[in-house]
């Protein structure tokens, strides 16, 4: 039999080659295959601990790929695999009997003997892989071993491609709920950027939609986190604010209702956001913030000031307390400028944020200009770790541009 280290070699390989043209599916079973081939068993299998820790689900089988086909579900600490997920040892059956097993299959197959490994990564435990043959037979500790180590670099390569997929998924699903195009709001001109970070995306999002009024709702939100998960309550959040703006004419009362909605149906999401009214008939815009960066405002002739409005608390936080709605003064000429937090982070390392600095920048421009010039300021060539979302609506000077509708 070849030694160990060569065998390892070829299980190497197989990781390797996967960072640059597999994805998770297509490693597990290249790997089962050779692992299958290299300990010559009838039989080879991976199940990955689901989200919640609490089955292993069938994902991966050669030579009972009935396990997969039908979404076996083996709890952690029953069963064969069950107990090598609690124990995260390896555990070996040589005469494989019905109390043994948690999945009849194993039985059905006609396996006699056993053994199965831990998937673990830097401690975590991402699922189980295990290998089975049809006769009795005593497996050697070197093959236990082999096995093992196999594990533990296939492990490692789940872990990194499925980072991967989560940040892509997250970064499509993401950019797919921020508005391709802007709405055309009577009177007022508008400009965007937005920045997914490089460390990891996130929840940041902004939003601009017609309401049955004639007004318009602007929305600028932050959900705590990042990943997958955060772009999925961004994107629920986004959905729900978008219904019940249309059932209140008052940015405080969305945001109420908002807030119930996410405490009943996702416990443990929390976020940031700004809900703001704009109705092209006032000269104010009125605003309701659950823990969200106050926007700033400049005005022709003075100079740009942070609101002075005390944040709400949070959507998703467990208080009951009163939501309020502020009218900011809107003339022509005015401009505001709403904001995520990744723009004004300090990244010098210092304490506090850069809002001065913002301030000092944002101007009643043309909001093309503006916003390039905060960038500019703000961003300049630093790398992005955390998401920017940026949104600055003038209201157009009297004697200004022709309205293009």
């Amino acid at each position: 039999m070849e030694d160990l280290g060569r065998r390892l070699e070829v299980i190497q390989a197989i990781t390797d080659e996967a960072f640059a043209h597999m994805d998770v599916d297509e490693l597990l079973n290249t790997l089962l295959e050779r692992v299958r081939k290299i300990l010559d068993t009838d039989t080879a299998v991976v199940l990955l601990l689901d989200r919640q820790e609490r089955f292993l689900i069938a994902s991966a089988a050669q030579g009972l790929e009935e396990e997969v086909n039908q979404g076996v579900h083996v709890p952690v600490g029953q069963g064969f695999a069950g107990r090598v997920a609690a124990s995260r040892q390896p555990v070996l059956i040589e005469d494989v009997h019905d109390t043994d097993v948690f999945n009849p299959l194993l039985v059905q197959r006609g396996l006699r003997s056993l053994l199965g490994v831990p998937l673990l990564a830097g401690g975590v435990l991402l699922g189980v892989l295990h290998v089975g043959s049809l006769v009795p037979r005593r497996f050697t500790p070197d093959e236990a071993r082999f096995l093992q180590m196999a594990a533990s670099l296939a492990a490692m390569a789940v872990q990194t491609l499925r980072g991967r997929a989560e940040h892509t998924g997250a970064l499509e699903l993401q950019r797919s709920l921020v508005p391709t195009a802007l709405p055309h709001l009577p009177g007022a001109e508008l400009a965007t950027r937005y920045r997914p970070g490089s460390a990891d995306v996130g929840g940041d999002w902004y939003d601009v939609f017609p309401l049955p009024s004639g007004g318009f709702g602007i929305v600028m939100g932050d959900v705590v986190g990042h990943g997958l998960a955060a772009a999925v309550v961004m994107g629920r959040m986004r959905s729900a604010l978008r219904a019940y703006a249309l059932e209140s004419d008052d940015p405080a009362e969305v945001l109420r209702r908002l807030d119930r909605k996410i405490q009943h149906f996702e416990p443990d999401a929390t976020a940031t956001v700004l809900y703001a009214m704009y109705d092209p008939a006032l000269e104010c815009v009125r605003v309701s913030s659950a823990g969200h960066c106050a926007p700033v405002l400049a005005m022709p002739g003075r100079p740009a000031r942070a609101l002075d409005m005390r944040p709400d608390a949070l959507i998703g936080l467990d208080v009951d307390v009163p939501r309020r709605t502020v009218a900011v003064p809107f003339p022509p000429g005015a401009l505001l400028c709403f904001y995520t937090d990744g723009l004004v982070e300090r990244r010098d390392g210092g304490a506090g944020s850069d809002v001065a600095r913002l301030c000092e920048v944002v101007r009643p421009g043309p909001p093309e200009a503006v916003g390039a010039a905060i960038m500019a300021a703000l961003v300049g060539r630093r790398p992005v770790e955390d998401d920017i979302a940026l949104l600055l609506i003038r209201r157009v000077p009297a004697g200004g541009p022709p309205d293009p509708a």
